[in-house]
């Protein structure tokens, strides 16, 4: 499987997506920062099936309908930051997609995910995915997840992996750096969470008018039962968080 993720810089980049779309051919395409009002209904082959609504930091999902059937769509508002506070930016900072995946057979979780802005500490963006996290294995249990987007977290990634580890989610990243500004900003931001994958392969493409680069995730399952020695055990969520959802179910 291939998924785009992209920060579009308050909707800047937005006239990128279809030539993205036409060069890789993903079967996904997960944004952020977008003016979810004026995206368009299709980019070549992948249709808007989920997008967060009022909001200027929006956030949206595009899937190939010919592999993937849109089952139950969920927005998460995650815990605020003092910016998210004072700015408003928007509630919601995860949509997730839970779709049957005509491909492997089985049905899957897709999200695009943007964690509280540099300002913020570590310490929220993990409670951030922890809630997330716990929002996923209400909405699909057990289901294989990928989780991409822009996680805003500048620096100890390793501490990072180490903790969605232990709730069996794996840290893919590019060996690039993803975010560029003013020159003197950079680091790798725009990651892939996934559980029941294999891990990512996540590679840099150009950009031109976002701060961010777009990735390209590329994917496969797990191995079969006979093989999960080779995967690391997992632990999962306990059933005390919390956290408010606006779900809808697909006609």
């Amino acid at each position: 499987m291939k998924l785009i993720s992209y920060n579009l810089y308050h909707n800047n980049a937005v006239g990128e997506l279809a030539p993205l779309a036409e060069l890789h051919d993903p079967d996904a395409l997960c944004l952020q920062e977008a003016d979810t009002d004026t995206l368009p209904s299709r980019i070549g082959d992948l249709e808007l099936v989920q997008a967060t609504t009022g909001s200027r930091l929006g956030l949206a999902v595009y899937l190939r309908t010919s592999r993937f059937d849109p089952r139950s769509l969920l927005t998460v508002p995650l815990e605020k930051s003092l910016h998210d506070l004072v700015m408003k930016p928007g509630e919601e900072r995860m949509a997730t997609v839970r779709a049957h995946d005509s491909v492997l057979g089985g049905e899957v979780l897709i999200s695009s995910f943007h964690a509280a802005p540099l300002t913020a500490s570590n310490a929220l963006r993990r409670q951030q995915i922890r809630t997330a996290f716990g929002a996923l294995r209400d909405l699909g249990p057990g289901l294989p997840s990928v989780v991409v987007g822009d996680f805003n977290y500048p620096v100890f990634q390793a501490g990072l992996a180490r903790y969605v580890g232990t709730y069996g989610y794996a840290v893919s990243r590019s060996d690039t750096d993803t975010y560029r500004r003013y020159g003197v900003l950079r680091g790798s931001y725009d990651l892939a969470l996934s559980q029941g994958y294999t891990a990512s392969t996540v590679t840099s493409l150009p950009q031109d008018g976002s701060d961010h680069l777009p990735i390209l995730v590329e994917t496969a399952m797990q191995p079969e039962p006979g093989e999960l020695e080779k995967v690391p055990g997992r632990l999962f969520l306990p059933e005390t968080h919390r956290y408010r959802r606006r779900r809808s179910r697909l006609v």
